[in-house]
């Protein structure tokens, strides 16, 4: 049960875009006065020429950063996932959605697992803005070995992307690389014929832990790591519903707007199953991030447990 801590998500993020700065000279990355914690650091540092810190004015820095994409650069524009997302909207609709500017937003410290610096800071809703922008690939890694891969995916994407990345050592997920990534392809962790968790972020490692504990209870779990929320693998939702026909989605987000709504229309859409769903349905506080993330239901023990109701009652519809 207990997974190896690895290194932050921010940190595999900011290590991986000093990687591609080496590899291509034609990536930049703009920031907005936060490299230190969002680890952008790692390219200035290497790359000063092609590092472009706008101070805390994220809307400008979207702004500029489709002009540089514009020109044909591949802009990496980085800040805390809360204040990119909704100071900088406005212009992620019109001067990189709308027009199709080759431009990676990468949103740090994102869900209420920042802990102690509180609701001003959390990326809530985050994700439900990206998807709110026709065009934007949106993915949430689950380790550092997975941002690493999605960093290097998105800078080899044409077109707009988003990332969420999170301030917390995460637990290791792949330990050995992840070398089966591609955008809009979950990845299949565990095999099961009973339930599916479906999960993405820091929450795939606690799906992950669940399907152990719902084993101990003679419960066969399959884990989906959905990590791209956009383009959404119906298809692996589909096979999932279809053979073990019930669906637990888990992420570190507003319920309304994030992952378990697109899993819940696809479902809908494909192939209707009984569904649960652990995540935010409200602004969270400040605390710990274990006790947070205790509070607001999003462990091991609280996927488990809406699993096996889950499970509890088909049996039980079916005597």
């Amino acid at each position: 049960m207990a997974r190896p801590l690895g290194e932050a998500t921010r940190e595999a993020y900011g290590k991986a875009l000093a990687e591609l700065g080496r590899e291509n000279p034609n990536i930049v990355v703009l920031d907005g006065d936060l490299s230190k914690s969002t680890m952008t650091k790692y390219f200035a540092q290497e790359f000063p020429d092609r590092f472009f810190n706008v101070g805390i004015a994220e809307a400008n820095m979207v702004g500029i950063a489709a002009g540089l994409a514009a020109s044909g650069k591949i802009a990496f524009a980085s800040s805390f996932a809360c204040f990119v997302m909704c100071k900088a909207f406005d212009q992620m609709r019109l001067a990189v959605a709308y027009s199709g500017n080759n431009v990676k937003i990468v949103g740090s410290h994102g869900g209420i697992s920042i802990g102690e610096d509180g609701v001003s800071q959390m990326g809530h809703e985050d994700i439900g803005l990206a998807l709110s922008l026709p065009g934007f690939v949106v993915m949430v890694p689950a380790d550092g070995a997975e941002t690493r891969a999605a960093v290097r995916a998105a800078a080899a994407h044409v077109g707009p992307v988003y990332i969420r990345v999170g301030r917390p050592k995460a637990p290791v997920v792949y330990e050995n690389g992840c070398p089966d990534f591609q955008i809009g392809r979950a990845i299949t962790l565990r095999n099961g014929h009973d339930v599916t968790l479906v999960a993405n972020g820091l929450m795939v490692a606690a799906a992950l832990d669940a399907a152990d504990l719902l084993e101990q209870q003679g419960v066969s779990a399959r884990v989906l790591d959905m990590h791209t929320v956009r383009p959404l693998d119906e298809e692996a939702i589909e096979k999932a519903a279809r053979e073990t026909g019930a669906i637990v989605v888990a992420e570190e987000h507003l319920l309304y707007t994030g992952l378990a709504s697109q899993v819940a229309m696809a479902a809908a859409k494909r192939y209707p199953v009984p569904m649960r769903f652990i995540g935010l349905y409200d602004y969270a506080e400040s605390g710990a991030p274990d006790a947070l993330m205790r509070k607001y239901r999003l462990t091991a023990d609280d996927i488990a447990r809406e699993a096996l109701a889950l499970v509890n009652m088909r049996q039980s519809a079916a005597v």
